[in-house]
């Protein structure tokens, strides 16, 4: 066998050794992280293994009743040499395997995955493993998660094996303790008997012994003092009364009795003894001799009084304090609590003393208590939040930081201090709703608007800022603006930041407007806006003067507003020239005829009554668009949608057009294919009218129009008017959809037309729910395509 395995195995076993885990119960919590991991890989099957000399030991078992494998049965051993996810897909295709793959309870699996259980000191012990029926693979996000699977069951082995080495030194120290209280015992004994003061007096008070610890406490050897009175020399001449009337008092018989007194000793410090005396009888029962064990508590006494007076700086800086001091047990019974404590909730020390904390936590609040309770008896220690119920219905926040208290002999307790901090609270949630609401406001609104500093740098900026430039928000965040955006004119030259009006807002600490700058794009481009600047001021700073922190822009892209401008202008400019060139005619004509210029030449006034006729009817038409654009643009124009058959559609075109006859000898073909459009059938009309009279008006005599109709799908229908005519430039095909747009003014000036039939095409289409368009090529004819949908429920856009 290799010597590195051999090596491995033993480092194994003394690991599981340490554990004590081979032979113990099932453990809920490995149960849970078993469970947990049959959650997360989606397996039946989870199991916590421990690889043995002879077997597999099953610690965690979810999805299978056995307890214990023999070694081979699944790949653990295998999955043990590494230090990663070691997955089987498909344990058929495994040589250890193969061909029906892993068994367990009489049935086979074929995925089988396991990350390896590695002690702190990097040996692998086991495996948390998932098995499955289905070949299959891991994802990442489970093969992660059963990486942190495994090391929190060897947490909890070490957890475990700590707790048992704690609960065998806790035994221990108790059989220590034991024998020390013994040897204290006997201690104390011998102290009694020869450590302590021991003297014997005569029924008159001289001394007749006087022991070793006598002498040491008085100064004195027994030679000196025996036979003399104990307040000749060892009582404070102001305690010599009080002495000669206590010693009286034994005399006549108060046996036992306890007292204490005062000795001066040699050296003239005083030390206070603490007496027991009794009676040393004759045979006739008179008092012989008083023997008085005593016990030298000067330093006793003085610990006393200062821990009386600490108690009582204790007690003082209890009751003074502005936060809440309290102790409870482990159960949480509220064992003592200031005044200032009770009154934060509105009640008295009485009230709150005795009873459990849980009464007065708020309902939704107290589930966390045995938490609470569980944390501070595992670590010693606790903080975070309390929420206390005020007798005026309202609730107090606590924040807290608690100790658990140990003494020997004593039962453990908590000390708790807390300080109320509702307001806080309350402050921050309502400056938590204006942030909110500022950002929601921030967000909401259209214009750009961001924040710099006093350095240039943006600190604040909207999503809308962020798109029209191109930007990411925290792509903009800590830049300098100016860098970014504003760092060249219009005309590409330098924009230096000192001519900058928004740095100058800085200076005069005024508002600044700005209405004809461009701004720059992430991606080099530019766009016009109108922008206003306005200085941060603090009225906060040194002497309460005011200052600028900082700046807020808001600005607007200005550049559709600059198009529709010049849109109106155009439109007032086109409209003025339809309208005159029209109204010019018809008032040369009828100021000829009213005249009487052509008196005598009735084929000349025909001539004239003719132009007149004609310009009208070029007005009214140009008068009916106008007003059928704006209908259909305003939404003023309702459909009346039917299910229509596009030939007849189409044949109904075809003939009004072959009707009016305008231009003779053009052909109309047309082909629908069965189609059937769910349209307004005179929209539909007015638009095949509008196609068909331009490709009738554009196409040389001779010329073919085709009309066509075909479905694109099962929700939409094409339908196309291809004429012959000289074709529209490539430059033009984005424009003739617009308002007074033509492909080539000169031929439709002569031709005639306002300019505004493919515009309301257009409308029409959009209104419907399709597309319209135009392809075209040069010399070849042009193509209008349109789409309308087939079925009442489609929407198209």
């Amino acid at each position: 066998m290799n010597a590195l395995l051999v090596k491995d195995e033993a480092l194994r076993n003394e690991a599981l050794a340490q554990y004590e885990v081979l032979n113990t119960g099932q453990d809920p919590v490995l149960d849970d992280i078993a469970r947990l991991a049959a959650q997360l890989c989606g397996a039946p099957i989870a199991l916590i293994v421990l690889v043995g000399t002879d077997r597999l030991w099953l610690k965690s078992h979810i999805g299978i009743n056995s307890t214990e494998l023999s070694l081979g049965t699944l790949p653990c051993e295998t999955t043990i040499l590494g230090d990663t996810v070691y997955e089987v897909a498909d344990a058929r295709l495994n040589p250890d395997f193969a061909p029906d793959g892993i068994f367990l309870d009489k049935r086979p699996y074929r995925f089988y995955a396991a990350a390896p259980l590695s002690t702190p000191a990097g040996v692998n012990i086991g495996t948390i493993a998932v098995i499955d029926q289905p070949s299959r693979r891991l994802t990442s996000a489970q093969s992660s998660a059963l990486s942190i699977l495994a090391r929190q069951v060897i947490t909890r082995l070490e957890l475990n094996g700590r707790i048992r080495q704690m609960d065998r030194a806790a035994r221990a120290r108790q059989r220590v303790e034991s024998a020390l209280t013994v040897e204290r015992n006997f201690v104390s004994a011998v102290l009694d008997t020869v450590g302590a003061l021991v003297a014997v007096f005569d029924t008159a008070g001289r001394i007749v012994r006087f022991n070793r610890a006598c002498e040491t406490a008085s100064g004195y050897d027994f030679a000196t003092l025996v036979g003399r009175y104990t307040w000749d020399r060892l009582i404070p001449r102001h305690e010599i009364p009080e002495a000669i009337e206590t010693f009286e008092k034994l005399r006549s018989g108060a046996f036992p009795a306890t007292f204490e007194n005062q000795w001066l000793n040699r050296d003239g410090s005083l030390r206070r003894i603490a007496w027991s005396a009794t009676a040393l009888r004759d045979s006739q029962g008179q008092v012989a001799f008083i023997i008085a064990t005593g016990i030298d508590v000067t330093s006793q006494r003085v610990a006393e009084s200062t821990l009386r007076e600490s108690e009582a700086r204790y007690r003082q800086l209890v009751e003074g304090s502005l936060g809440l001091v309290c102790t409870h047990d482990l159960k949480g019974n509220i064992l003592t609590l200031n005044a200032h404590g009770a009154e934060t909730i509105g009640r008295s020390v009485d009230d709150v003393v005795g009873h459990s904390l849980a009464e007065f936590i708020a309902p939704e609040r107290r589930g966390k208590l045995p938490d609470y309770y569980k944390k501070i008896s595992e670590t010693g220690e606790a903080q975070g939040l309390l929420h206390l119920l005020h007798t005026d219905g309202e609730t107090r926040v606590i924040a807290y930081r608690n100790k658990l208290i140990t003494t020997p002999g004593r039962t453990p307790y908590v000390l708790g201090f807390g300080v109320d901090i509702s307001e806080q609270v309350r402050a921050e949630g309502r400056l938590r709703s204006l942030t909110h609401q500022s950002d929601s406001i921030l967000e909401s609104v259209g214009d750009g608007i961001y924040c710099i500093d006093l350095e240039g740098k943006v600190t604040v900026v909207n999503a809308a800022a962020a798109q029209m430039l191109g930007y990411k928000p925290h792509e903009m965040l800590g830049c300098v603006m100016h860098d970014l955006i504003h760092n060249k004119r219009a005309d590409g030259s330098t924009y230096p930041s000192e001519d900058s009006p928004i740095g100058k807002s800085l200076a005069t600490l005024s508002t600044v407007r700005a209405s004809d700058e461009v701004f720059w794009r992430k991606d080099g481009t530019s766009f016009p806006v109108e922008y206003v600047a306005r200085p941060l001021i603090d009225t906060h700073g040194p002497g309460g003067s005011s200052r600028a922190v900082g700046v807020v822009v808001a600005f607007t892209d200005t550049t559709e507003r600059r198009a529709l401008d010049r849109m109106k202008d155009e439109f007032i400019s086109t409209v003025s020239h339809e309208l005159r060139t029209p109204l010019t005619s018809l008032r040369g004509a009828l100021g000829l005829l009213s005249g009487n210029a052509l008196t005598g030449r009735p084929e000349k006034t025909q001539q004239m009554l003719g132009i007149a006729i004609n310009n009208t009817d070029r007005l009214v038409h140009l008068v009916n668009d106008i007003l059928d654009l704006e209908r259909i643009s305003s939404g003023k124009s309702e459909l009346h949608r039917t299910m229509s058959s596009a030939e007849d559609l189409l044949r109904r075109a075809a003939s009004l057009q072959q009707a009016r006859g305008s231009r003779p000898v053009t052909r109309i073909f047309f082909a629908a294919h069965g189609v059937t459009v769910w349209a307004d059938p005179d929209r539909i009309l007015q638009t095949l009218n509008n196609l068909i009279s331009n490709a009738i008006k554009f196409s040389p005599p001779g010329g073919e129009i085709h009309l066509t109709a075909r479905n694109l799908d099962e929700s939409e229908a094409l339908i196309e008017v291809r004429d012959q005519g000289p074709g529209i430039p490539a430059d033009k095909l984005e424009h003739i959809f617009d308002r007074f747009q033509q492909g080539d003014a000169s031929d439709s000036r002569a031709l005639g037309g306002t300019g505004l039939g493919l515009a309301i095409c257009r409308s029409i289409i959009t209104q419907h729910g399709g597309r319209i368009w135009a392809t075209s090529t040069e010399g070849q004819g042009t193509t209008f395509h349109f789409t309308l949908p087939t079925k009442p429920t489609t929407n198209l856009r």
